[in-house]
C-alpha cells in the first residue's frame, strides 16, 4: 500500500487554503509535517490478496521509478476543491515534474462522509485501475463532477465513463458490485488519517503536508526543495 510509505505527521501548523473536511472538524490541517514517502512494493490490505488489488494499487501511480521523490495526492472525487486542484494545478505538476522524471505521483483515496458519491466514485476509479485505466477514469470523473455529483443515480454515469476508457465492462461491473477495491480505499483513508490528513485535497511532498488547492507555484517551491534535500547516491566508489 502506498500510504504504508507515509509516517505519522509529527509537527503541525495552520493551513489557510480552503479544503473539504468532514462536518464538525477543523478544515485547517498541518501544512508542515515530518512525512516519509519512499518507493516500495504495494503491501496487501487485509483479506485482499486479489491480483486486482495489486494492479489497482500500482495503477494510481505515475512517473519514473528513479525519480527522487514522491508527490502523494490525498483526494476525494466529489470534493470541489479537489476538482479545482485537478483542473488548475495537476496538469502543470505532471508536465514539470512527473514527465520530466523529477517526481513520482500517487493518488490516495480519502472519501469524506459529507459527500454521498465519494465512495462510489472512488470505487469506479479503482476498479478501472484494476485494469490499468486508473488515470483515464480519474480524469473522466473529475471532468464530469458537476454532472454525477448532483445526480440521484450516478451509477449510469460511472458506467458510461468506464466504457469510454476502454475497460472490460463485465470485469469492471463485477469489481464495483462485489466491492473488490473497498479494502484498498479504506486502508488509504485510515493511513491518511493516521498521517494527520483531515481534509481534501492534501498534498504530501517530502517533509511538507499542504492542505487545500495550492497553486502550482506553491507545489513547485516545495517539490524543488524536497528534491534539493534528497540525498544523492554515492558514485565515488564506482
Amino acid at each position: 500500500m502506498l500510504l504504508a510509505q507515509v509516517n505519522r505527521a509529527l509537527c503541525a501548523a495552520t493551513a489557510l487554503l480552503a479544503a473539504c473536511a468532514p462536518s464538525g472538524t477543523n478544515s485547517a490541517v498541518a501544512e508542515s509535517a515530518t512525512v516519509a514517502a519512499r518507493a516500495a512494493t504495494p503491501a496487501a490490505v487485509p483479506a485482499a490478496q486479489d491480483s486486482n488489488i495489486t494492479i489497482a494499487d500500482l495503477a494510481r501511480t505515475d512517473g519514473s521509478t528513479s525519480a527522487p521523490i514522491w508527490v502523494i495526492v490525498v483526494s476525494d472525487f466529489q470534493c470541489p476543491y479537489c476538482k479545482q486542484w485537478h483542473d488548475e494545478t495537476f496538469p502543470a505538476l505532471l508536465t514539470e515534474f512527473v514527465k520530466s522524471g523529477k517526481a513520482r505521483v500517487a493518488y490516495v483515496n480519502y472519501p469524506l462522509s459529507i459527500h454521498a458519491q465519494a465512495w462510489p466514485s472512488a470505487e469506479a476509479a479503482m476498479c478501472a485501475g484494476a485494469q490499468g485505466k486508473f488515470w483515464q477514469m480519474h480524469d473522466a470523473i473529475f471532468d464530469t463532477q458537476a454532472k454525477w455529483a448532483s445526480s440521484p443515480a450516478p451509477a449510469a454515469i460511472f458506467d458510461s465513463l468506464a466504457r469510454s476508457t476502454g475497460v472490460d465492462m463485465r470485469r469492471w461491473s463485477q469489481c464495483v458490485s462485489s466491492g473488490t477495491t473497498r479494502p484498498l480505499i479504506q486502508a488509504d483513508q485510515q493511513r491518511a488519517a493516521a498521517a494527520g490528513v483531515r481534509s481534501t485535497p492534501t498534498i504530501l511532498i517530502g517533509n511538507e503536508m499542504l492542505a487545500g488547492a495550492h497553486p502550482i507555484e506553491s507545489i513547485r517551491r516545495v517539490v524543488n526543495a524536497a528534491i534539493a534535500n534528497t540525498p544523492r547516491p554515492d558514485t565515488s566508489r564506482r
